[in-house]
């Protein structure tokens, strides 16, 4: 059973063991894989059904207060932490008591999920070990995956009082993917991606855990699901497919075009959106080109340029405010470009709307 023991925040190395604390008046079944829902709940020889680790209720957790394995925030008053745990999965809600800015890291031997529920920072700045950093700073109905034993940190000075959720995964009872049929595949990390059937799982979930459901059953079976999801969905983006005659099939051209549109900002590795659509950096190159007519990077400035054009529209944001926004670090550059792309610059064509 996956239980988490409290430590302080200035524990070097915290633990991630399997002795569990639990109510007494509830038998402890141990459990050797997250499979499926039957694993959750059988009768036992006698007839009768087994009764499993009963979720206990939400502590509300404080100062100097973490989860064993859990992510490391400082300040640690900032917040207030919420958690449950039961065999293979623990989850933690982490609500920002204001606008103080926050420190956060994590590396340990479990998968970590992270559901940005709310959350707008003024500024800040995200890293995955294996992945590009981002500082995008609109990250509500985001999510992130750190397999295990990845690094994770981040900073950010909230605009809004953000809330987290944090989903932990003990690798070993991750179901397995039967189109791989390998326990032991990794999982790809992921920053800031959106998955529909993920996020509707996790917010369902995380939203139990805080309202402090005593309903065992449901919340292990969502946890299941998420689990399975989160496999499945790593284990697509493993399988690299050829590209279609003559360019990207359409899903593909939709999924790296979104993709482009939710990181204008950010610098985009030619791998992570060949990764999107289950190409090679080489096939997804080629293929893009034919499907658009330009290279991927071309687009993504093109991209850059028309974001730039709607917020000139706009008379109450600056020109660097708008570099910024679509992604220039100066404006001398985000001039650069704009009149390379328009034949004028972004004053110019500010002027003109008017």
């Amino acid at each position: 059973m996956l239980t988490y023991s409290l430590h302080t925040n200035s524990a070097p190395h915290p633990r991630f063991d399997n002795k569990a604390r639990f109510d007494r008046d509830v038998a402890f079944v141990p459990q050797t894989a997250l499979r499926s829902r039957d694993r959750y709940s059988r009768s036992g020889e006698d007839g009768e059904q087994t009764r499993h680790f009963r979720p206990r209720p939400l502590a509300d957790l404080r100062t100097g207060e973490v989860i064993d394995q859990g992510v490391r925030i400082f300040p640690s008053h900032a917040v207030t932490r919420r958690r449950l745990a039961w065999d293979g999965m623990a989850i933690e809600v982490v609500q920002a008591l204001g606008h103080e800015k926050v420190e956060i890291s994590f590396r340990a031997p479990v998968h970590l999920l992270v559901a940005y529920e709310e959350g707008v920072r003024g500024n800040g700045e995200t890293l995955i070990e294996g992945l590009p950093r981002s500082t995008l700073r609109d990250v509500k109905c985001k999510l992130a995956f750190v397999p295990a034993g990845h690094e994770y940190r981040e900073w950010q000075e909230p605009r809004t009082r953000s809330r987290i959720v944090y989903f932990y995964f003990d690798p070993a009872k991750m179901p397995i993917d039967p189109g791989v049929g390998a326990a032991d595949t990794p999982l790809a990390s992921r920053l800031f991606f959106e998955d529909k059937a993920l996020w509707e799982t996790a917010v369902k979930l995380g939203r139990l855990i805080e309202s402090g459901s005593e309903d065992r059953h449901y919340c292990e079976a969502l946890g299941v699901v998420l689990a399975h999801e989160l496999v499945r969905r790593s284990a697509g983006m493993r399988r690299v497919e050829p590209p279609a005659r003559g360019g990207l099939a359409a899903w593909q051209q939709r999924t790296a075009c979104r993709y482009i549109e939710e990181h204008i900002a950010e610098q985009i590795p030619l791998a992570t959106l060949a990764r999107s659509v289950r190409l090679s950096a080489y096939h997804f190159c080629r293929a893009f080109k034919r499907s658009f007519g330009v290279p991927p990077h071309r687009y993504h400035n093109a991209r850059r340029i028309e974001h730039a054009k709607t917020l000139l529209a706009q008379p109450a944001r600056s020109v660097t405010e708008i570099a910024l926004k679509v992604g220039f670090s100066e404006t001398s550059s985000f001039t650069a470009a704009f009149r390379k792309a328009t034949g004028t610059t972004p004053t110019a064509y500010r002027r003109s709307l008017a």
